[in-house]
């Protein structure tokens, strides 16, 4: 299916990467009884916060997340992510999990476990997000940058 304006765009992925996020999400709750929020899990698995998640299946969990994007871009032949560098990656991991300590929670968490759950501070949280990305894009494009390649 094509877009107008989104040639590249998959719909169709997209829509299973959310039923599949949303699936792995509610098994997670049921299952450990805990809320799927990655930035927690991390924190979790690193010593740097307590939770009732053993650690060993905290790191587990995050072990799997770019195993199984791996995985399926192998049984799919899609094409595996490039990574632009060590150096870059650690410093944006290392600024992200400042904002989702900050923020109590990653966008993952909020935007999908805490909104399910009517959470109000993930409906601030997610609001936020939101917000930001659409004034972020429009001061780009304010200034003649482009967003997308």
């Amino acid at each position: 299916m094509i877009l107008p304006g989104f040639p590249d765009a998959a719909p169709l992925a997209g829509l299973a990467g959310g039923v599949l996020i949303g699936l792995a999400a509610a098994l997670m709750l049921l299952g450990a009884g805990r809320i799927a929020g990655v930035s927690g899990i991390a924190a979790r698995s690193f010593g740097i916060a307590s939770s009732s998640l053993p650690r060993g299946q905290a790191f587990a969990f995050l072990v799997g997340l770019p195993l199984g994007a791996v995985i399926v871009a192998g049984l799919t032949g899609a094409a595996a992510p490039a990574l632009a560098g060590a150096v870059p990656l650690l410093v944006a991991g290392f600024l992200v999990g400042i904002g989702t300590r900050l923020g109590s929670g990653c966008t993952s968490g909020h935007g999908v476990c805490g909104m399910s759950r009517l959470s109000q501070r993930s409906l601030v949280a997610t609001a936020s997000f939101m917000a930001s990305g659409i004034a972020t894009v429009a001061a780009m494009n304010a200034l003649g940058l482009e967003v997308l390649p």
